[in-house]
This record gives C-alpha cells, structure tokens and sequence, in this order.
C-alpha cells in the first residue's frame, strides 16, 4: 500500500469518527432552563404614613351682615378692624317710610284697644244687669257680645300688624351677633342699601380658627396617631401652631376625591388671621395591622398591578390594590394569607405556572 493510498484512508477514518461523535452528541437530553428568585415570607405589620398637606385657616364664625329693608346709612359705627362685643350697634339705617308705618300701626292700635275696651266693658254691664229678669233682652245680650268678639279680633289684628311694623322697624339697627372683628366694610354714610348680593358689613370671630385640610381618599380610613397636630402658615414658616381634630365631612369630593377634616386651633393671641394658608403634618395610622411589602415586589403594567406568589415551586399572579405608601415598601390588599411567599423583585417576564428555584 503506497503512500497515497494510506493518507485516503486516514481521511476516511477521520471522517467516520467525527460524523460518531456527532451523533452521540444529539442523544444527549436539553435541559431546562430554572430561575432563581428571593422570596419573603408575607406577614402583616401596623402601617403609619406622615402626611403633610396644605391647609386654609377659617375663622370660627363668619357673619355677612345686610340690609332687610331699603333705606340709607345713616350712621357708621365700626371700620375694618374694629373689635365690637355681642349686640353693639354697628349700623344704623334711615328708612322713613318705615318709621312712618310704625306710627300709623302704632296709632290704629290704640284706636282699636280703646273700641275693644269699651265694647268688652259695655258687655259685662249688659250681663250683669241681664241677671234682672227682662231687663235687658237676649237680643241686645246677643249683639252686645258679638260686637265685644269683633272688637277684640280688630284689636289682636292690629297688635299682629304694630308688631311687624315694629320689627321693621329693629331692621333699621344692624348689630352684632357674636363678639368679633369686622373685616370687611362695603358702605359709606348715604350709601343706599337693601336687598343685595354684597354684604354690607362682615364679622368674624377670631379667639379659634377652623384648620381646613383636603385629606385624599386613599387616607380618609387612618386616624391620627396624636389628638393634636402642628401647622405652619406662610406669614411665619418657622413657626409652628397646633390644632386637634374636631370633626370631619364624612364626604368625597367628588372633583378632588378628598375629604374635609376641621382642626381648631386656639387663637387668644390674634397672631393668626382667617383666609390664611400655611401646611398641616400629622401622623396616620390604621386601625389595624395590613400586608406591607416592598416596592420591588409590586409589578405594574397597563392591565393590572399585581405581586408573584410561589406555591410548590411554580408563579403564580396575584392582583392587588395599593394602599397607602411609605418610605420604602407600600400597603397592599388582595388574596393573600399570612406566610404568602412572594418574590422579592418581581417582573412582568415571571410569567404564571413557571418553575423557579426558591433562595431565602
């Protein structure tokens, strides 16, 4: 066998051998990828969250004063400013037509209590004498008795008609309904006023303020952890108020989906002005222990949010609703039970009924 003839046949063996180990090769199983997640074990924990919100000082009563009837300012009393006590007079109103339909009801008043007077007294001779037998008919009992009844139901009507008149009449004094600062003047002495849109005195009272805070739904559940809280106002950023929580709307917003909670805050001072706006924080807490996880186990899509579950070695999607955010993991609600083992940093790519590798 010559030369040429052996290096062939090596080719030829070497061709057999590789085209083996190919096939060899081709009976060896694929295996299946498995990933390996950190889990948590779900356990439930009190949730607090420290709001602060922005805040509007009211005062704690407001009145807007008008003029019932029409007439002019007569006289001023008050300006802005001035600090007035329970039933000052503030304003006075001249109204002649008004006084003189006081005088004109006062005067019929008299005229029918003196008809009614004489028709009651003559009445009564009538009866007294009437126990005489025949001296006097039943006839002139009769007409004696009726006029008595309408004089009296004259007299009662024109008692009705001095009284209106009469308040009217009170109509023309402005006072003050509680003890207060007026904060807004819209008239002048001669100033004609009656039945308007605009106020002509507004009064307030000051000595505590209504602390008005939008609370957005997702809170409106939590109570504060304090009966008092502490708020700033722009006027004075350094320094800090308190006001306890007096009451709330029991009411969505239905345009800010918040709800409206009153604090009263103590005003002896006057430091602090109505119309103000400043900043309210407090803490809330819930009433009862919920799941908390961290942000990286929540996965959000466009569909749904939800966390990863694993049961038996396999996914499994759970949808949940967020509750209320913390520094750094956020309250959760869903089918979830205590001792749920949840991925740690979940991910849409984690799809349903996959295998994983559980790493504590």
């Amino acid at each position: 066998m010559n030369y040429t003839t052996m290096n062939r046949l090596g080719i030829l063996f070497a061709i057999i051998a590789l085209a083996g180990c190919g096939d060899k090769k081709s009976l060896v199983p694929a295996t299946t990828s498995v990933d390996s997640v950190q889990i948590f074990t779900l356990h439930k924990e009190p949730v607090t969250k420290t709001l602060s919100l922005p805040a509007e000082l009211v005062a704690w009563e407001r009145a807007e004063l008008f003029a019932k009837v029409e007439g002019y300012v007569r006289e001023l009393k008050v300006d802005i400013g001035s600090r007035v006590k329970k039933n000052d007079v503030l304003l006075l109103i001249d109204a002649p037509e008004v006084t003189a339909n006081y005088a004109r009801s006062s005067a019929d008043l008299q005229a029918a209590q003196s008809r009614y007077n004489t028709s009651l007294d003559t009445y009564k001779r009538l009866v007294n004498a009437a126990k005489e037998q025949g001296a006097v008919s039943d006839i002139e009992l009769d007409r004696s008795r009726n006029q008595m009844l309408t004089d009296s139901a004259t007299h009662e009507a024109a008692k009705a008609g001095s009284n209106a008149y009469a308040q009217l009449k009170n109509y023309l004094v402005i006072r003050a309904a509680f003890d207060g600062v007026i904060t807004q003047r819209n008239v002048d002495v001669g100033t004609l006023v009656g039945k308007g849109s605009t106020p002509l005195l507004v009064l307030e009272n000051l000595s505590k303020l209504r602390v008005r805070v939008a609370v957005p739904e997702i809170y409106t559940s939590a109570i504060p952890d304090s009966p008092s809280i502490n708020f700033t106002v722009d006027a004075q950023p350094s320094k800090k108020y308190s006001a306890a929580l007096a009451r709330k709307s029991n009411q969505i917003d239905s345009k800010t989906r918040t709800e409206r909670w009153e604090f009263e805050a103590s005003n002896s001072s006057q430091e602090l002005k109505s119309g103000m706006y400043g900043n309210a924080s407090f803490n809330l807490q819930r009433n009862e222990p919920s799941f908390v996880v961290p942000y990286s186990a929540v996965v959000t899509n466009l569909e749904r949010s939800f966390v990863i579950r694993v049961r038996e070695g396999k996914t499994e999607w759970i949808d949940i609703r967020n509750g209320i955010s913390m520094k750094d993991k956020v309250e959760i609600f869903g089918e979830l039970m205590e001792g749920d083992q949840l991925i740690t940093k979940a991910n849409d790519e984690m799809i349903n009924g996959k295998s994983v590798v559980v790493k504590q």
